[in-house]
């Protein structure tokens, strides 16, 4: 079975100049190969089906580092969701999928989930009873009792508590460990200080790395980052510098440069702050409540942009990740958390990257997908426009392939 894509330019994720006039060949559900004009005679059996899509942009499939499909993105707080029965966040988490998939995102990572709901929807989709994106599921974030997110089953304290919780969720088939470094937006707990002391951190990332499994960290604060570092991490989400209630941050290059020079990746997230503001503005009217979250989000916002423009400039390497599900965040935002890292700094062509290659090598599977490199799964995308001209055109979904099939096709 062999596919032909033709547009007018194709970027394979890797950060290579794009290829015009390209040619696109799929054959078996993998990349068969790339070329410029025409591919080389005798490579395209004569029963392919050509698809020819003028004035296009292909693309790998877009891979959404951080979502939390049982959260719904409609401003609920975590307290708020948790009412629910884990039925609602199945199917919540299921419906999320199909979402996400239909908006070119073809892999995400869930870091945090209640029980064990994602892992079984990813069955589920594994066993062809419906269509969503590859997901990578981290499970029950590891957290401190009542630390950030303690409602969704993830307490642990001390070494030997941590290393057991490792293994818990090595057991129910986490494929990476999510740990709450420091305080979030869960009631009662503190952003501006770290959760775990150096022995406990490196008990986590010693038992996972022993089991196979990567480790991120959500750190909201210099001290929990430099914590986390020193423990091993492969991963920071949010890489925030609060240093205290207020939610003020305070830029540290020393720390910037340690998680530089220890290559660990950061997951963005800036769709959060960008959504609660987006949201609140649309308002024809704010409460007081609401103009105070507006100032604060937008102070949050600001902040984030300014800490993602020196970590970019510091040399840290950034993957593209919305925190979908979370506040305001939807599941299909990944193309406005792009638009937000060319925001921070990063040029149309670093911020692709952020959200294709990069995000697969940071994830460990690079070797399967994330570029449109020959042997590869066809996780395709192509979109209407040149998105190295305007990002927005990731909006303009014209098409979509997963491992070689059709997920998502505009009407003609």
């Amino acid at each position: 079975m062999t596919t032909v894509i033709r547009a007018d330019r194709l970027i394979d994720g890797t950060g290579a100049a794009p290829v015009e006039d390209a040619v696109l060949i799929v054959d078996q559900g993998k990349i068969a190969g790339t070329f410029a004009g025409q591919a080389p005679e005798g490579l395209v059996p004569a029963d392919a089906e050509v698809l020819d899509l003028p004035g296009c942009t292909i693309l790998p499939g877009l891979i959404d580092s951080h979502v939390h499909l049982n959260f719904p993105g409609n401003g609920l707080l975590l307290e708020e969701i948790m009412t629910e029965p884990e039925g609602v966040l199945v199917a919540t988490a299921t419906f999320a999928a199909g979402k996400a998939l239909a908006a070119g995102v073809t892999t995400v990572r869930d870091t945090g989930c209640v029980h064990s709901t994602v892992f079984e929807v990813r069955r589920a989709l594994e066993l062809g009873h419906g269509v969503g994106p590859r997901i990578l599921a981290c499970g029950q974030p590891i957290t401190i009792t009542g630390g950030h997110t303690w409602y969704l089953g993830g307490e642990a304290d001390g070494v030997d508590g941590l290393r057991k919780k490792v293994r818990s969720m090595a057991k129910l088939g986490a494929d990476a460990i999510k740990v709450m470094a420091s305080g979030g937006g869960t009631r009662n707990t503190i952003s501006h200080l770290p959760s775990f002391s150096p022995a406990e951190m490196t008990a986590i990332v010693d038992e996972a790395h022993r089991m196979g499994r990567k480790v991120t960290a959500h750190c909201l604060n210099a001290q929990a980052i430099e914590i986390a570092v020193d423990a091993g991490v492969d991963q920071l989400e949010h890489a925030g510098f609060i240093v205290d209630e207020a939610g003020n941050q305070k830029f540290d290059p020393a720390v910037a440069e340690k998680v530089a020079k220890a290559g660990v990746a950061v997951t963005s997230t800036l769709a959060v702050g960008g959504y609660a503001v987006e949201v609140m503005r649309a308002k024809p009217e704010l409460t007081r409540a609401e103009q105070e979250f507006l100032d604060h989000w937008s102070m949050m916002l600001e902040d984030n942009l300014n800490t993602f423009t020196q970590l970019h400039e510091a040399g840290v390497r950034i993957v593209a990740g919305t925190d979908a599900g979370w506040r305001f965040t939807p599941i299909d935002g990944l193309a406005e958390e792009i638009k937000l890292l060319e925001r921070a700094g990063m040029s149309s062509m670093q911020a692709l990257v952020a959200a294709t290659g990069n995000a697969a090598a940071t994830l460990g599977v690079g070797d399967k997908f994330g570029t449109l490199e020959p042997g590869l799964a066809a996780d395709v995308l192509v979109v209407g426009g040149d998105p190295l001209e305007n990002l927005s055109a990731l909006r303009d979904v014209r098409l979509v392939l997963q491992g070689g099939e059709i997920r998502a096709r505009a009407a003609a």
